[in-house]
């Protein structure tokens, strides 16, 4: 697998379960070590860097969990600042106000004082974003951050990841809704058995022939006055 990301794109990766979506973050993230090639971040190998480095230029954003602690949205936001702060200091007003600014941007510092594990599936995934952006890392990674959520949810959270590309964040996103890619996404990765499937520019990229290679699925690509859709061709799944 070869490719690469600039500041302000969009990246979403795609492809079938078991394609390697997953294990490409787990090597980003250097959760693997075991891979042959190297990983350059600015220009330096990532193996070379220790992981306050590398959580000074990324931060990952996981899928929704249940957190085991009734902690408030504040410090759920807070716990951005870990690499920031010793073990026994406290947050200062100034990272206070970096919380609050980052649930502002997200558009839920209304929440501030209430029990994540008492928000919706949305707010909490907004929540979580923001908490990375409290880590002031200029690459986000996210695994599959709908994939749990109801349709509202799903578009109003990519509305808003779209929007921090927009403000120069590098995001790469995995995704199982090549529709979400092609609304939202700047540039396409597609992975199938471990290898590059297609990479570039979103609406050149994917096509119903990359579907169809990617998934076993029949589709076709439409023209609306809001954009391209991608619909799949009813009797057109080819798998047995």
């Amino acid at each position: 697998i070869s490719f690469s990301a600039e500041s302000g794109d969009f990246l979403s990766v795609l492809g079938a379960n078991g394609a390697g979506k997953s294990t490409l973050f787990r090597c980003l993230l250097g959760g693997l070590t075991d891979y042959t090639g190297a990983i350059a971040l600015d220009g330096r190998n990532v193996r070379t860097l220790s992981r306050r480095e590398m959580a000074e230029h990324i931060a990952y954003i996981p899928q929704i969990h249940r957190p085991t602690f009734g902690y408030s949205v504040r410090d759920t936001t807070l716990m951005g600042l870990t690499r920031q702060l010793s073990p026994f200091r406290s947050p200062t007003p100034e990272m206070e106000k970096q919380a609050m600014d980052a649930l502002e941007q997200m558009g839920v510092a209304q929440l501030a004082e209430r029990n994540f594990a008492h928000l919706s599936g949305g707010e909490q995934q907004l929540v979580l974003i923001a908490r990375a952006l409290c880590q002031r890392s200029d690459i986000l990674v996210m695994d599959e951050p709908t994939s749990s959520l109801d349709y509202g949810n799903q578009l109003r959270v990519l509305e808003r990841v779209r929007q921090l590309a927009r403000q120069g964040y590098t995001v790469l996103l995995s995704t199982h809704d090549p529709q979400h890619a092609l609304r939202f996404s700047r540039r396409i990765l597609a992975l199938q058995g471990g290898c590059v499937a297609a990479e570039g520019d979103t609406r050149s990229v994917l096509t119903p022939d990359l579907i169809r290679q990617l998934y076993g699925v029949e589709s076709v690509l439409l023209d609306t006055p809001d954009g391209a859709a991608l619909l799949p061709v009813r009797g057109g799944d080819r798998h047995v």
